[in-house]
């Protein structure tokens, strides 16, 4: 028995899957009463924690009239069998919906919570698997490659290795390896992980997902798994909770889509959030949506259906219509200076690029990955300092005669080669306000080319993350463009000898040539059907 309130009750349960494992839950409920619509999680960090680094308590929502069970998915936690990451979660997603309906403490109901790895198991079941009344997946995709571990051809370094040791160590701890453990813990303590990362992944979770991804490549779409919900559970209520600064932005948004095509009516709220940093109203809008579909008790004051957060003017907007989003280009020009000069780049609104600028990347110092979605520190960040260097180009436009939204996907084309067989694009989209110093970085977004076509002139398309940002009249916006992102994604090391990583003596001096003439700065809105989503 665990520790109970005068309000709420907990009790542990086991289920035996057709195949004789063992899935341990823990479930909270009133004292008195019942039974309960049902809140079911799904996770691999065991069920003390009940991913309360983002969620209240269970207590909280069983305080609400729900009964909420939280379970340790094959081979985690409690649960017995061997962990297999996202495609053990089908057959055992189908099993526990039919348990948790028939617990005498659940009267039928059944609604889904949770967020990354907790949002993919709400998705993935057996196509005739009933679905559950309504889901509220967060943070989270569909794609393992896209939505999960890569960008722009490129795989997430210092998040996708401290995601896999993470996992590393659980199963270590499991099978009671007390120096593997600490050697893990160790790595990500002193940062070692970023250097070391791929040898432990190699030795302590071989048959790991995240080591498995390391090995895949991202250009080659065959390699990777694609997860498919089953066409009635997109089309039930369905809460989307995403942030600006998180990862898994893109497989929200993804969902979003996939869930309207199927005939669905999603609501999607975008915060300021990062992966585990969230605004604290969303406790109340999850609530809200569960009392609605799984009590029949709509708010007395109803929430938008759907709303982004404006990073620049800090309110929500609801989601515009494509045509509310003024169309605006911007080409790139230079004479050459964009690394030196900060008034020699320029960004034209509505004008043709010009000119062209050369960047030296240096693997020994490479550019670093400051704030953003998938930076070691995410979210909002002053990025002046950075494109101060000398292999950083930056690209300013005038200050803007009128407000203007920014609301979409931001997409860069640029010609871009370079002198050694592979080459990193890194993008930043920032707003410099009338009335400071500062760099307020926007958005950001990577490409990665390898082999001989970097040696190519070539147009490329770099799609940097989605945002909902004004700019006011006296603002000005930029374009910076460096050769790494360091330690988000690992450095190029300008050939196919030794795989991109923690700079090396094997990775070379690159010399990036940007011809820009056919640059473009565009943006596709979100409701505009044109969004780039894996």
């Amino acid at each position: 028995m665990f520790a109970e309130t005068n309000r709420v009750h907990c009790r542990h349960a086991a289920l035996t899957l057709p195949d004789g494992v063992v899935l341990q839950s823990r479930l909270w409920h009133p004292s008195h009463g019942g039974p309960w619509p049902a809140l079911l999680m799904r996770q691999p960090y065991g069920s003390r924690i009940a991913s309360t680094v983002t969620y209240a308590h269970p207590t909280w929502l069983a305080s609400h009239g729900f009964l909420v069970v939280v379970q340790d998915v094959r081979g985690q936690g409690e649960s017995e069998g061997s962990f297999g990451g996202f495609g053990q979660e089908a057959a055992d997603t189908t099993a526990t919906h039919a348990w948790v309906r028939q617990l005498p403490e659940c009267n039928g109901r059944l609604g889904a919570y949770g967020f990354s790895y907790q949002g993919l198991t709400q998705l993935t079941a057996a196509e005739s698997t009933p679905p559950p009344d309504c889901t509220t997946p967060a943070m989270t995709g569909l794609d393992e490659r896209r939505h999960w571990s890569c960008e722009g051809g490129a795989h997430w370094w210092h998040l996708g290795l401290g995601w896999g040791l993470q996992l590393a160590a659980l199963q270590a701890q499991r099978r009671g390896e007390a120096t593997a453990w600490l050697e893990i813990r160790r790595s990500l303590e002193d940062n070692r992980y970023l250097r070391d990362g791929p040898a432990l992944l190699q030795r302590h979770d071989p048959d790991g997902m995240a080591w498995r991804w390391l090995q895949s490549d991202p250009a080659q779409e065959q390699q990777w798994t694609v997860h498919h919900p089953p066409v009635s559970w997109l089309q039930r209520p369905m809460l989307l909770i995403g942030g600006w600064w998180d990862p898994h932005l893109i497989g929200l948004l993804d969902l979003w889509c996939r869930s309207q095509a199927a005939g669905g009516q999603p609501s999607l709220h975008i915060g300021p959030a990062s992966h585990l940093q969230w605004w604290p109203e969303t406790q109340q809008l999850l609530l809200q949506f569960f009392q609605e579909h799984l009590q029949d008790r709509p708010p007395l004051e109803p929430a938008p259906t759907s709303q982004l957060w404006n990073i620049t003017d800090h309110h929500w907007d609801a989601i515009p219509a494509p045509d509310a989003v003024e169309t605006i280009s911007w080409g790139l020009r230079s004479q050459g200076l964009a690394c030196i000069d900060p008034h020699d780049g320029a960004l034209v609104t509505d004008g043709e690029g010009e000119g062209g600028v050369s960047i030296v990347h240096d693997p020994w110092r490479p550019v670093p990955a400051i704030g953003g979605h998938l930076g070691t520190t995410p979210g909002p960040v002053d990025r002046c300092a950075v494109d101060q260097r000398s292999d950083v180009a930056t690209f300013t436009s005038d200050p803007l005669g009128a407000e203007i939204l920014l609301s979409g996907q931001p997409l860069l084309l640029l010609n871009a080669q370079a002198d050694q067989p592979g080459f990193d694009l890194c993008i930043s989209l920032s707003r410099l306000p009338a009335d400071a110093k500062t760099v307020e970085q926007l958005s950001t977004g990577f490409l990665r080319v390898r082999g001989d076509e970097a040696l190519t002139s070539a147009i490329r398309n770099v799609t940097l993350q989605p945002l909902q940002a004004a700019l006011a009249q006296g603002d000005r916006l930029r374009i910076s463009i460096a050769a790494a992102a360091w330690p988000a994604i690992g450095v190029n090391p300008g050939h196919d000898g030794v795989p991109c990583g923690a700079p090396s003596q094997e990775h070379r001096v690159v010399t990036l040539t940007l011809e820009l003439a056919d640059s473009t700065l565009q943006l596709n809105p979100f409701a505009s059907g044109r969004l780039k989503l894996d």
